[in-house]
């Protein structure tokens, strides 16, 4: 790990003004990644700012009806909050089904959405990456690529996002609200926070340098059956081959409605609003909307018969209750 400074922040503004003013910076809260990366010499900030006692670990009910969850919020506070274990039960399901306790005990609201792919290729030094190098190739191509995109991939990057909360939070609308180095704030919907790799996969998010995360706002309640399901090659603390998060409204035994996200498959959270006027027909007439456009490879076209299997499963999963 190379020699770094740091400091400690004391208000959101301030910590933002912090990594602008110093370059090679980079927030850091729970650094379950951040560090990690530092030790692979994959991130190498020269300054590190902490933002850990910022007080931006409350769960706060909105006027609108809906819940405020700070960006310090440990994955474990958020999974465990009963108004979010009775309102938003999805979003509960799929932090359980990440990482590891001792993690989860650690790991912060904004950091999950944050994270960077767990592409082998990202981490290995030795071989191209453009979302490490720009420039560099993508030596995933061509490569071994079970675990890689399927949708949304482009000619310089086939990486996938590894986060199931991040997954969850799109499928409840959830919205981001950030602060930047002059103290402009902004509301960020989740559909817009994420980026595909294009010709510039180094930049995994819409936030300019500086601006800060401090909060994540959900909307009011919606209701219906929540369930996520989560496909991987070890029962647990393995990152989603392929996952879906559904909010599913039934009328006796039929869906009538629903939302639909689904991880393992894209450089981010993958939601696909047209294929939910399809929920009523059933999971084939959803998945033939959803994957529509996708590009594989001998070793992920599994893929594509993979989600269709999981999609048929979350929904009888649902219609159970």
């Amino acid at each position: 790990m190379r020699a770094f400074t740091y400091e400690r922040a004391t208000s959101p503004a301030d910590a933002a003004e912090a990594v602008v003013r110093k370059p090679g910076a980079k927030f850091i809260a729970g650094g379950t990644n951040l560090l990690d990366l530092m030790k692979l010499q994959i991130e190498t900030p020269t300054h590190l700012v902490d933002v850990n006692r910022l007080g931006l670990d409350a769960i706060e009910p909105t006027p609108e009806g809906g819940l405020r969850i700070g960006a310090l919020v440990r994955n474990t506070d958020l999974a465990s909050d009963a108004r979010v274990r009775k309102d938003y039960a999805v979003l509960s399901r799929a932090l359980l089904s990440g990482a590891s306790g001792q993690l989860r005990n650690k790991a912060t609201t904004a950091g999950n959405l944050l994270q960077r792919t767990r592409c082998p290729y990202f981490y290995e030094t030795a071989l191209p990456c453009n979302k490490r190098a720009p420039g560099s190739g993508c030596a995933a191509i061509g490569g071994l690529t079970r675990n890689h995109a399927v949708l949304g991939a482009s000619d310089a990057c086939i990486a996938t996002h590894p986060s199931d909360m991040a997954v969850a939070m799109r499928v409840l609308d959830a919205t981001i609200e950030t602060v930047s180095p002059d103290g402009t704030r902004r509301a960020i919907p989740i559909a817009d926070l994420h980026r595909l790799p294009g010709n510039e996969p180094q930049n995994d998010t819409t936030l300019s340098m500086g601006e800060l995360i401090v909060s994540v706002t959900l909307p009011r309640p919606i209701g219906g059956v929540h369930v996520y399901r989560k496909v991987r090659d070890r029962a647990s603390y393995a990152f989603a081959t392929v996952s879906i998060a559904a909010v599913l409204v039934f009328d006796r035994d039929r869906v009538v409605r629903g939302r639909l996200a689904f991880g393992g498959v894209a450089h981010k959270p993958w939601r696909v609003e047209a294929a939910e006027a399809e929920v009523g027909r059933g999971a084939e007439a959803v998945a033939e909307v959803v994957l529509s456009g996708a590009t594989t490879t001998e070793h992920n076209a599994f893929k594509l018969p993979l989600v269709r299997r999981t999609l048929a499963a979350t929904m009888t999963d649902a219609a159970k209750g």
